[in-house]
Order: C-alpha cells, then structure tokens, then sequence
C-alpha cells in the first residue's frame, strides 16, 4: 500500500469543537482517521461527548468547557498524565450570544463581547499553552476563522473583531513558540458555510445565497474543502507554512462586481 501524500499515519491530533456531523471539526477527524492518523477530541460537554461516542464509539473523548480556565487547565493536565504526543491540534470553537437578536455593533454588551471573545479568540491562547507539554517539537496547530475580518456584515456583529483577534492570536502565538519550538500555528479563514452553528445567526441563510453567487464557480463552499485544507496545514507538508491565515472562499472575496450581482443590485436587465 502506497503511503499517504500527507504524512499522518500513526500521528496523533486532538480535535476541539466537534458539534455534530456537519461540523468542520468532525469532517477533519474523519479525513485525518481516512489518513491513518490517531485523533482524540475535546468536546464541551458531558452531552456531547455521547454524541460523539454514539458516532465513534471507540473514541478518546476529554471534556472541556472552554469559558472555564479551570477545564482548560485540567485538559492539559489529563493529556500529559496519558503520555499522549501531540503531533498537531484543531481549533474549532465559537460562540456568540444572539439570544436578544441581532443588534447594530454599537449596542453590543460588554458581556456578550467579552465571553464571545474569551470563548472564540483567547481559548486559543489556553488551549495551545496547555497542551505545551504534549505538543511534539514541529507540531501543527490550526484554527478555524472567516475569510474576511473586515467584513462589516450586519448579522455578523461583533464576531468580525472577535475572529480578527483569533487571527492576530495566530500570529503571536507562531512568535512565541518559536523561542524553544518549531511548532506553528495557522488559520483556515474560510467563507460562508452551512452548519447547524451558523443557522444560529440571525440572517445568515440571506448571505449565504449572496456569498454563494459571489464565488466564481457559482457554487458554495463545501465543509470538506474547509477540512481538506485544515488537514493539509496540520500536516508536514506544511511545514513552511507558519503564522498565516489562509483563505478559502472559492473566489468569493474577488468577485464583487460579477456582472448577474451587479444588475440584480441595481435593477438593471441586460
């Protein structure tokens, strides 16, 4: 049998943020699993934590509540007392609290920022210190963005900013840990998906009909292109790939003049 491309047979990666089926974290768990490769996860919750055994029932699954310093601290102590090597870790966690609805950027709640940027952003931040001690010397850490952070999207709210944070984080964090380390640290910012998380936000489904005539293709992008791009950044044949957020968004962030967009905005037939 021909060895895989991507080198990951018998690597060992964590996935944090698996929601369900249609999550990009459990995507890349499938396609590293497809590749050879051993995957552990961190879920949130006892709850999900079944779900994901209901679907994978010989999984290594450790809860982490990733608002609560504690649980983060306790990860990192749990992976090391299981003598696991890390060869490369997933981020794919986000929350934002729209249960009031969309509001104009100016009314967000300081609370609501700042759990949205605590759990989005800075976890990143916890989680990669906490696994320092499991991370293997070139290990690859990866995390799930949007493919503007200067969108100005009003359904978006304050989470534009908050995934600007997560993306200079990136950046920091490939500094940091290059002081003892070749670890690196990237980010998939990717366009527009359908996931249960993003049928959450308040007008999304509008912008993500919008987003998809925006793509060059014509067609929206898919969670596997997503994953298939994170897995190849967790791979090592990354390597020279470091502190960088890369776009995938089929084209959408070049197109804003795409002739059928522009006479639909103003009315005109051709």
């Amino acid at each position: 049998m021909a060895m895989s491309f991507l080198g990951v047979k018998d690597k060992t990666f964590l996935i944090s943020g698996f929601a369900n089926r249609k999550s990009v974290a459990w995507v890349v768990s499938q396609t590293l699993a497809k590749e050879g490769a051993h995957v552990i996860f961190s879920v949130r919750s006892e709850k999900r934590k079944n779900e994901l055994l209901a679907l994978s029932p010989n999984s290594t699954v450790f809860v982490c509540d990733f608002e609560c310093k504690e649980n983060v601290e306790k990860l990192g102590v749990e992976l090391k007392n299981s003598e696991v090597k890390l060869h490369g870790l997933l981020h794919s966690i986000a929350y934002a609290n729209y249960s009031e609805g969309m509001k104009p950027f100016h009314e967000t709640k300081r609370e609501d920022f700042l759990q949205a940027m605590e759990i989005s952003s800075f976890s990143l931040v916890e989680l990669s210190n906490a696994c320092k001690p499991v991370l293997v010397r070139d290990a690859s850490v990866v995390t799930i963005g949007i493919s503007s952070i200067e969108v100005t999207a009003e359904n978006y709210g304050y989470m534009a900013p908050v995934k600007a944070s997560l993306e200079a984080n990136v950046r920091y964090l490939a500094k940091s840990f290059s002081n003892f380390s070749n670890i690196r640290f990237n980010s998939v910012n990717a366009g527009p998906l359908k996931t249960s998380a993003s049928a959450g936000i308040p007008g999304y489904l509008v912008n993500y009909l919008y987003a998809e005539k925006l793509t060059f293709r014509k067609k929206a992008l898919q969670t596997s292109e997503v994953s298939n791009l994170a897995v190849f950044l967790l791979s090592p044949k990354s390597s020279g790939i470091n502190g960088q957020g890369v776009v995938i968004d089929a084209g959408m962030g070049f197109n804003y003049f795409d002739k059928e967009i522009v006479e639909d905005s103003m009315q005109i037939k051709s």
